[in-house]
């Protein structure tokens, strides 16, 4: 029988796997518990940004956001597929998600606190109180969300990898959204303050999204092949993004303070 260590050895070599067969435990349960995380967000992402196909300003903006929603609920199916491949009873876990979940205080920083018992991202606690709130939200979140996405294109999980391939091009056109209407917002007078106010808000939290780093876990992934780079890499490179995604608008990117939960 082959050691976690001669596995791991190979997952460095270059070793694609394709089947549940083919994992050694310690791969399995690192894998699910990436692919629930991203699972749980997607699903709870798509929750979040239903009431505002009812609240956005146009019959065009409903389409768009309309969209979005079935974009992340679909994201969510596929990544719940690939769950329900490896044994995981999906309906269950959906059913015993407490999706309409959020903070009373809008406000509120929990750092990187988990309300619940799923692996949703804890920004998904947060409530989305305006349409600039909603627009800073797919600026940061989607952007954040994409950078994470960029390891799990080159994973070892083969499956893994190829459906992230479409999911990943979906999520860039949602963080198109986001750019355009930032720019509109802090082009306008009347609208500058206030989209500034909500990158002070939801910068800090998706900057919280990545982990802390040099984790155990993130460690164990790279050796595994789930992931390509250190939490600190990924947050950094989300950083420069949406400093260059500024450009030109006038807003000022807020300072954020690192609450890494030491547990993990």
């Amino acid at each position: 029988m082959i050691t976690a260590e001669d596995f791991a050895q190979q997952i460095q070599g270059g070793r694609k796997i394709e089947a549940h067969d083919e994992m050694s435990e310690e791969y399995r349960e690192a894998l699910l518990n990436l692919l629930m995380q991203q699972a749980d967000s997607e699903l709870s992402g798509g929750y979040g940004y239903i009431p505002w196909i009812a609240k956005a300003p146009s019959i065009h903006e409903k389409l768009l956001v309309a969209q979005i929603v079935k974009d992340e609920i679909n994201h969510a199916y596929r990544m719940n597929k690939l769950l329900a491949e490896l044994g995981i009873n999906v309906d269950q876990r959906i059913e015993d998600m407490e999706l309409e979940l959020r903070l009373e205080d809008s406000n509120a920083n929990i750092g990187t606190e988990r309300k619940a018992a799923d692996k949703r991202v804890n920004i998904f606690y947060y409530t989305i109180d305006s349409w600039t709130d909603f627009i800073m939200f797919n600026f940061c979140m989607d952007r954040g969300a994409g950078h994470q996405l960029e390891d799990a294109k080159h994973c070892s999980y083969a499956p893994w990898a190829r459906t992230i391939e479409g999911i990943f091009k979906e999520e860039m056109m949602h963080v198109n959204h986001g750019d355009t209407w930032v720019h509109r917002l802090a082009s306008n007078p009347d609208t500058k303050d206030e989209v500034q106010t909500a990158l002070e808000k939801w910068y800090p939290r998706t900057m919280n999204i990545f982990g802390r780093p040099n984790s155990s876990k993130n460690k164990l992934y790279r050796k595994l092949g789930l992931k390509q780079r250190d939490n600190e890499e990924v947050r950094q490179a989300f950083k420069a993004d949406i400093t260059k995604a500024l450009e030109g608008t006038g807003l000022s990117l807020p300072a954020w303070t690192p609450e890494y939960d030491e547990s993990v």
